[in-house]
């Protein structure tokens, strides 16, 4: 009877742990539909196609460095400055390819070997901090913080705080183009979402994702080079930032001084209610897009209800924390 009794318990207990990742992935998919409906109350135009599409196109810059921020996090580590990517990449690559009159280089160098070092430039940021963190085991908030400051830096002094435009269709194509009637932004970022979520589901290398952040120590006795894979991680992370930040150049048909400032709190809010753990290994693509999607709407919400941005910073971060008190109390695990 008490073998039986066992027996019983135990199975259930491994119901409860295959069913509950899986609910924790479509938790946000209520809360989104709620919002929908929110959404379409407040204003007539919300459910509009034009508006719905906006919300989108919007959205897609953060998703995409939302892929990258969570791929890190992943791991157990985390990444402040890809917002400074976000900036810095099309900056270099707007400045080389612009005239002097409006604060470029006066290079006049090929726009799409320009639209290639803006990608290079968010690797090798990458690259330099997945090193500090990983090989030379500094603290991942310092080194990225340090990396932040730095590029914004760069970013404005390359420009003297000016606006650079009138830029070469290679560098704003992308975020400026339709395919079939939806931005190429969208598509992109759906696109990234579906791949990046099966690699890490059935590929050995995003397991090996997953094990480092679960537990270093027992990844690194299977076999798997925890320090390799954190420092592909950040590059990986820096490569997409610099994609977000030419998908933002091309919607905005510029580079502002100050792009990609503060988008690092939205990722990580997006993030954190998407179910991506910050202690590492926790989480799925599925989560961190239902976290950019609900954020996304939130925000179209507030807009068309006219009110004014801080206070859609200060839900933003009620929300975060409102993520973290329920996370704590259905996993019984605390962030640090």
């Amino acid at each position: 009877m008490i073998a039986t009794n066992r027996r019983t318990l135990k199975k259930a207990g491994s119901f409860r742990q295959r069913i509950q990742p899986r609910l924790q992935e479509i938790a946000l998919v209520p809360a989104i539909v709620v919002a929908l409906i929110a959404g379409a109350l407040v204003n007539d135009a919300f459910l509009t196609q034009q508006n719905l599409i906006n919300i989108l196109q919007q959205s897609s810059e953060l998703a995409i460095l939302v892929i990258g921020e969570t791929l890190i996090l992943l791991t157990g580590k985390f990444d402040l400055s890809l917002e400074s990517i976000v900036g810095v990449g099309p900056m270099i690559a707007g400045w080389l390819v612009t005239d002097t009159v409006i604060g470029g280089s006066g290079l006049h160098l090929n726009a799409y070997l320009a639209v290639v070092i803006l990608l290079l430039v968010g690797m090798l940021v990458g690259a330099i901090n997945g090193f500090l963190v990983a090989r030379v085991k500094l603290n991942a908030f310092m080194v990225t913080l340090a990396m932040l400051i730095l590029l914004r830096g760069i970013t404005v002094g390359l420009s003297n705080g000016r606006t650079l435009f009138d830029l070469p269709a290679p560098l704003v194509y992308l975020g400026s183009a339709s395919w079939l009637g939806i931005p190429a932004s969208v598509w992109i970022a759906g696109f990234l979402f579906l791949v990046v979520g099966l690699f890490l589901r059935y590929h050995s290398f995003g397991r090996a994702i997953y094990a480092v952040g679960g537990n270093p120590e027992a990844a690194r006795a299977s076999g798997i080079r925890v320090e390799r894979v954190i420092w592909i991680v950040y590059i990986v992370g820096g490569a997409l930032a610099a994609l977000a930040g030419l998908l933002l150049t091309g919607r905005l048909d510029s580079v502002l001084s100050g792009q990609g400032q503060n988008m690092i709190f939205t990722v990580f809010a997006a993030a954190v209610i998407g179910g991506i753990g910050l202690n590492g290994g926790r989480g799925t693509m599925f989560g961190a897009l239902t976290g950019v999607l609900l954020l996304g709407t939130i925000s179209n919400i507030l807009t068309l209800s006219q009110i004014p941005t801080f206070w859609i910073n200060a839900a933003f971060g009620a929300i975060i924390l409102a993520a973290l008190v329920l996370a704590r109390f259905t996993s019984g695990a605390s962030e640090p």
